[in-house]
């Protein structure tokens, strides 16, 4: 499983579940997942991307008055904004955004810092994006879903919390046909962090009753897995969540 990127790396029993359940050609099939730079891309950046990743502001302050471009891409066609997010280099994105840098831009696999952070589980440099006007609205990645279908898929509860509360969308329908609520349950471990995950996502008003391709609730599919805490949880959230609409 060592080759299977993190935004789709199931174990091997949710493997078993998801072919169980008709999805074996997608739980098999390898997610385009974000890439940070490498050691040697890092090493041959140049400008405000070399800035950006050493969390270099007074750098970046000084080549902005040399009208850098802002929204320069590497080969992968991450900005400053993209590299210094996957470093975790949060001064250097105030300052480049409070010199206009473009904080809603994605790169060549379709991601933006919010759902870099995200998939980091990086609840600091999320809040501050967030804090500097970066949307969760945003669709992404090759799956056309959002920051918060990946946080939910990854049990990053806080990450989802901050989500929710930054408007993002619930109910947002993935190419694959799953919501975040739907990702929770058949890409989560059914662990307490996917719990929590699934509760906040039913106590923002997600709506229980979109089913996947086969047609199953949240309800059904946890049920399937014989996740007990999540049956609970989405029995209570509705008596009628086990019959399909």
């Amino acid at each position: 499983m060592k080759n299977i990127p993190r935004r789709l790396s199931l174990p091997l029993k949710h493997l078993a579940l998801a072919a169980a359940c008709g999805f074996v050609a997608m739980a098999a099939r390898p997610a385009a997942a974000q890439v940070a730079p490498h050691a040697a891309e890092v090493a041959a950046y140049q400008g405000l991307h070399a800035a950006a990743h050493h969390g270099d502001v007074a750098r970046i302050e000084k080549l902005i008055g040399t009208k850098a471009d802002l929204n320069a891409r590497d080969g992968n066609g991450r900005t400053p904004i993209h590299v210094a997010t996957f470093a975790k280099q949060r001064g250097a994105i105030g300052a480049l955004v409070k010199a206009g840098a473009n904080i809603n831009l994605l790169d060549k696999d379709r991601y933006d810092g919010v759902t870099i952070a995200s998939v980091a589980d990086d609840e600091e440099t999320l809040r501050v994006l967030l804090s500097l006007g970066a949307s969760a609205k945003l669709i992404t990645s090759r799956y056309d879903g959002t920051a918060l279908i990946a946080a939910a898929h990854l049990g990053h509860d806080g990450v989802v919390r901050q989500l929710i509360a930054a408007g993002a969308p619930l109910d947002h329908v993935n190419n694959l046909h799953w919501t975040a609520a739907i990702e929770a349950v058949v890409l989560g471990d059914g662990g307490p962090r996917h719990q929590k995950t699934l509760q906040a996502l039913i106590a923002a008003g997600a709506n229980l009753q979109l089913t996947d391709r086969l047609g199953n609730t949240p309800l059904q599919l946890a049920k399937s897995r014989g996740y007990v805490e999540m049956i609970r949880m989405l029995e209570k959230a509705g008596p009628k969540q086990d019959q399909k609409p």
